[in-house]
């Protein structure tokens, strides 16, 4: 279930709700019962380290083209 960041204007607590993509802006309560919030904006970060690259093979055959059947060209 995703989480959404929500900030009350009332008090400035900054909170998250897991609730359903259905529910994404729905209103919510802050922690401390006031019911002016407001939805921030997330912000996802995907890291990683990335493999090499596959390499072409060697030697010989193939064709090029879009996949490299030799069929295109």
């Amino acid at each position: 279930m995703p989480r959404y960041d929500f900030r009350c204007r009332s008090c400035g607590a900054t909170f998250e709700l897991r609730r359903p993509m259905a529910q994404a802006n729905d209103p919510a309560v802050c922690p401390q019962g006031h019911g002016d919030t407001v939805k921030l904006l997330s912000t996802v970060a995907v890291t990683g380290g990335a493999a090499a690259a596959p390499q072409a093979p060697t030697g010989g055959g193939g064709g090029g083209g879009c996949c490299g059947g030799g069929c295109c060209g």
